[in-house]
């Protein structure tokens, strides 16, 4: 376990380094001038001599392969730099960001696997073949969706024409409750529509089979052994939908008039904030990374023969017997390898 945590950690390192070089190459690609950017309306008044001197405040005079390795210095140091439109350190504008996008993020995904685990469930479960079909065409529907216009009808429908919760802002529990369910309903057609392939994939396998003959019940079959299995791809989904979720806030917070790292970065990105843009991607990719990592970790609680191995990309399930024979299918089900693997097998049922 401790060499495959170091494994781990130094893809992290690997993919932070490529996240902070892709987004200095992109921001510096883009067109405009940030010096003329820093003036705003006053930029044509402004003299040559004048925006010299604010590119230099500002380090923009370096080459970029300078400023590239500065302000990479920097993050090792933990100093982001200074907001160019602001002044103030990017780390600080980062910080004061996170928590209310914290709030609908962490709300938008609880709620998505209540709703997408639910559907799946009741879809795969029920006897009626007609309500089952009618439940999974909801998810692509749901998918389908472009996320500002759901987020205007919800305003339309519950803050204008039931006056229920508030259309804008960031005043307590009311004010999260139709920011989480806009970024709940793609999401949560997402994991609906992956759970329900892996579950009624699933109920096909031998060892189910072997289950049902040795007199089990239907809630014990499906719940206690197909559910149980079926989840590992849609957890391993859940886990790559926690950095989708960050980047649905820029339309979310945008559409609700909330604060939060979305309506930051849309801002940055308009003023080639530099330093901001690459902290805010900084900060997505160590939830990604973080993300990725603990479900990792989790797979073991939902299938303990799913242990790391000793060489790198290897499992060892623990379904086998100390003689080395394998247990028998009925009594340990599909044998599962890594989280990759797993997300392979199942990529296309996304």
């Amino acid at each position: 376990m401790g060499r495959y945590l170091a494994t781990r950690l130094a893809q992290a390192v690997g993919v932070l380094w490529a996240a902070y070089t892709v987004s200095f190459i992109v921001l510096y690609a883009l067109p405009g001038d940030p010096a003329q950017l820093m003036a705003g309306a006053d930029a044509n008044d402004i003299t040559p001599e004048q925006l010299d001197a604010l590119r230099a405040e500002h380090g923009l005079d370096r080459p970029l392969v300078v400023q590239y390795f500065s302000q990479l210095a920097g993050l090792f140091r933990g100093d982001l730099g200074q907001s160019i439109s602001t002044g103030r350190p990017a780390a600080d504008l980062i910080v004061e960001a996170i928590p209310p996008t914290v709030q609908i993020a962490a709300a938008g995904l609880l709620l998505a696997i209540v709703l997408g685990g639910g559907l799946a469930i009741a879809a795969t479960y029920t006897r009626f073949r007609g309500l089952g079909q009618l439940l999974l065409g909801l998810p692509p529907l749901g998918v389908a969706i472009p996320a500002f216009w759901f987020g205007l009808l919800l305003i339309q429908w519950f803050s204008f024409t039931l006056p229920i919760f508030p259309a804008m802002g960031n005043k307590g529990f009311a004010s999260i409750v139709l920011p989480a369910i806009t970024l709940a309903v793609p999401t949560g057609a997402t994991i609906a529509q992956l759970l329900s392939k892996s579950l009624a994939t699933t109920l096909r396998e031998p060892y189910i089979d072997a289950v049902w003959a040795k007199g089990a019940g239907r809630p014990r079959v499906f719940f206690s052994h197909a559910l149980r299995n079926a989840a590992l791809p849609a957890l391993t989904m859940t886990g790559l939908i926690v950095g989708q979720l960050l980047s649905g806030t820029v339309v979310t917070e945008t559409v609700f008039s909330r604060p939060g790292l979305g309506r930051v970065t849309a801002s940055a990105v308009q003023t080639q904030d530099i330093p901001v843009v690459q902290g805010i991607v900084i900060f997505a990719a160590v939830v990604f990374v973080v993300s990725n990592l603990l479900v990792d970790l989790a797979y073991p609680l939902l299938d303990p023969r799913v242990v790391t191995g000793r060489r790198r990309g290897t499992t060892t399930p623990r379904g086998t017997s100390g003689r080395g024979g394998a247990a028998p299918a009925s009594e340990v089900g599909p044998a599962r390898s890594s989280t990759s693997e797993v997300a392979v097998l199942h990529g296309g049922a996304a």
